[in-house]
């Protein structure tokens, strides 16, 4: 995180203390943030004298994590309920509605012809796989009036997607706020933030998955550029948030303190599978950035904290509380155990080029199957209780 940055925080005096939820990008892994979430909502339930209101009033995503923030903002009026909408539409998600690899029967059957079917899609579309159905899926499932709805009576203040120019290499922050909101954008060395409305071509651009799926065409000063997925170049995954005024910021990540396929005694007696090429290049792209981020956060506010009241108070920073969870256990490995629930065309063609043998890291982005869902929705609900104490304590007050 930049010192303009933060130096911006201590500049921005927002009328009410606005607490953040920022979400990472994953593919299906996000799945995780769901039950994440559903744990959250079920403890502030639970809780005497506590209004069933939405909880975040800056929402922030990336990638797969900005469609979890377009549903929620979307649904946000309803209180609570908004995670379970949530939780809800997840457990009806299949691969299908996400992507889809058109290959002929005769293709399907031959794990060498599916790899160089997949071969050629990158060498015409330059990804791997379509992703159109997603389009479809989210025209249905994002309720665009419903985030209008919710800034205009203020149950949120702003919600932010993130996605990564290949036209200009800039990691751009695209902020809806209300109507009658100023926004001031902000600019720094290979970032940039713009106001407009969201739509689902911004929610495209920022799941672009690079190599999976497509780049995403949008209009940013006044020209096109085109885009991939928000993790691309995201160098300070909480800078948004802190922009936009809040004051506390829950992420919830989908990265692992191990990653599985490149770690242990067997990794320094052997080559690295592709599989583990794989995953190690996912893992630099969306989740190496986070814990960085947020120890600075929180060695800066640990900082404010410790000077005298007086001298805190003229200074042009401020304080902002950090809480992040991450997954206790590998998500790559419980990829592994649900490879088969992949469709059979994609199976055969990752299995053609040798990306699913020793470990489930590439599958894990793909695997938007109920096994695995509901086996990551599970995880996130354990960890949200295992930290129970956190989580209200962060809540909490103003």
């Amino acid at each position: 995180m930049s010192l303009a940055t933060i130096v911006h925080a201590g500049l921005t005096r927002p009328d009410r203390q606005l607490k953040s939820l920022v979400l990472m990008g994953g593919g299906a892994r996000t799945a995780y943030q769901v039950g994440v979430l559903q744990a959250l909502a079920a403890m502030l339930r639970l809780q005497p004298d506590t209004a069933p209101a939405f909880p975040f009033q800056v929402l922030v995503g990336t990638s797969a994590g900005a469609l979890n923030i377009a549903y929620l903002a979307g649904a946000a009026s309803g209180g609570l309920g908004a995670f379970d909408e949530l939780a809800r539409f997840w457990a009806r998600l299949r691969s299908s509605d996400v992507y889809d690899l058109e290959v002929s029967p005769w293709v399907r059957a031959s794990k060498f012809l599916a790899a160089l079917n997949l071969w050629r899609n990158v060498r015409g579309h330059g990804a791997i796989l379509n992703n159109m159905p997603l389009v479809d899926t989210l025209h249905h499932a994002i309720s665009l009036p419903g985030i209008e709805q919710a800034l205009h009576d203020r149950t949120i203040e702003a919600v932010a997607v993130t996605a990564s120019s290949y036209s200009s290499g800039v990691h751009w922050t695209f902020c809806h706020t209300a109507r009658d909101g100023r926004g001031q954008p902000w600019s720094r060395p290979g970032r940039r933030a713009e106001f407009q409305p969201l739509t689902i071509e911004h929610l495209m651009a920022s799941s672009a998955i690079p190599f999976l799926f497509p780049a995403t065409p949008l209009w940013v000063d006044g020209r096109r550029e085109f885009f991939g997925d928000g993790s691309m170049r995201q160098i300070s995954p909480l800078s948004p948030a802190i922009h936009l005024g809040a004051h506390k910021v829950l992420v919830v990540g989908v990265g692992q303190p191990q990653r599985s396929g490149l770690v242990g005694n067997q990794a320094a007696e052997r080559s690295p599978t592709l599989s583990g090429i794989a995953g190690h290049a996912m893992a630099s792209v969306f989740h190496d950035t986070l814990q960085a981020d947020v120890e600075q956060a929180q060695r800066v506010t640990q900082t404010l904290r410790q000077l005298p009241r007086e001298v805190a108070a003229v200074m042009p920073y401020r304080s902002v509380e950090v809480l992040a969870i991450q997954p206790s256990q590998s998500l790559d490995a419980l990829a592994q155990a649900h490879v088969g629930e992949l469709p059979p065309s994609i199976r055969n063609a990752l299995g053609g080029l040798g990306a699913l043998r020793g470990g489930g890291a590439l599958a894990s982005y793909l695997l938007f199957e109920p096994g695995f869902v509901q086996a990551l929705v599970a995880l996130g609900e354990q960890d949200a209780f295992a930290r129970k104490s956190e989580l209200l304590a962060f809540l909490a007050g103003a």
